[in-house]
């Protein structure tokens, strides 16, 4: 689930921390990269649950609509959204029940407030009307308003986001991936197969190559630092921003002690970054270092990259 750049941008918030207040002990910088990357998967469950929560009350209300209208009136509320195939069948996984209690969490339990909103957003689109109406329901036309639903009303929700940064600031960070990772999730339901959750990391090697950029980067700081000068014309270093030289650093530490990752994929994620989280001219400004230190590194035999393709 989580990406090799989320994975980056955890690290860079631990070095950023690092540098601003110098810890002797690690320990707590390593505990928070590791709190954030489950409290990753956390939020996934909380919108995956957000779903079922969103269910519940289009069941609930359409009983109480049922009992209100006579048996006598030839149209009936409409079932299409409690009858939701993959609705249904999230509403019913063991995995994500088990998932959820697993780490003692009833999302949305006392905020129902938001479920409702968002119920009611549903409800009044248009999207809806057409879907209601719909006289041949199927599997693929239940995923197809799922996914509308959930990429124009629920992700784009203000309200939503505002009550989710509340509960943890560095799922600002994690919500557009969450977001991408519950549409692919869906799209994997099937009625007639149990539900599979995500695993947190696609490779058991990603958990490791967080730690270890970490503390290659930390241990070696002060080099990577000293390495940075006179890199940089017109500027000091002192007035580079420190998101800039945090990535700078970063991607030092992958050119020299990461033999298996390419120079490209390095330079692409680090600028990529850098457009998310610094200046509108960072990508710019730590390209043109960069590219100046592999140059070094190269003419040192510094470069230790093993396998094709890795230059």
């Amino acid at each position: 689930m989580l990406t090799r750049r989320q994975l980056r941008i955890k690290v860079m918030q631990a070095v950023f921390s690092f540098q601003r207040q110098r810890p002797e002990d690690l320990k707590d910088l390593e505990k928070f990269i590791n709190s954030s990357m489950t409290q990753s998967y956390t939020l996934f469950l909380y919108m995956a649950q957000l779903l079922v929560k969103i269910h519940e009350v289009a069941v609930d209300k359409h009983t109480k609509k049922q009992q209100r209208v006579s048996k006598s009136v030839e149209h009936n509320p409409s079932r299409q959204l409690i009858d939701n195939k993959i609705l249904l069948k999230l509403r019913e996984s063991e995995a994500l029940k088990e998932a959820l209690k697993q780490r003692n969490l009833n999302p949305w339990h006392l905020d129902s407030k938001y479920v409702e909103n968002l119920y009611h957003k549903i409800q009044e689109s248009k999207t809806f009307v057409v879907y209601a109406m719909d006289d041949e329901p199927s599997v693929k036309k239940d995923l197809k308003f799922l996914t509308y639903i959930y990429e124009d009303i629920i992700a784009p929700s203000d309200e939503l986001m505002d009550y989710l940064e509340d509960i943890n600031i560095t799922w600002t960070d994690d919500y557009p991936l969450i977001n991408s990772t519950i549409i692919q999730f869906l799209r994997k339901v099937k009625p007639t197969k149990d539900v599979v959750l995500p695993a947190l990391f696609k490779d058991e090697s990603d958990a490791k190559f967080t730690m270890s950029l970490f503390r290659k980067t930390i241990l070696n700081i002060d080099d990577l630092s000293a390495r940075i000068e006179g890199k940089t014309p017109n500027w000091d270093t002192e007035r580079i921003a420190q998101i800039d030289l945090v990535l700078i650093m970063m991607a030092q530490a992958e050119f020299l002690y990461f033999s298996d990752i390419p120079v490209k994929v390095t330079l692409n994620e680090y600028l990529e970054i850098a457009k998310d989280y610094s200046t509108p001219k960072s990508a710019t400004f730590i390209n043109g270092i960069l590219d100046n230190l592999l140059k070094e590194f190269e003419k040192s035999d510094e470069l230790n990259k093993m396998g094709r393709g890795l230059m």
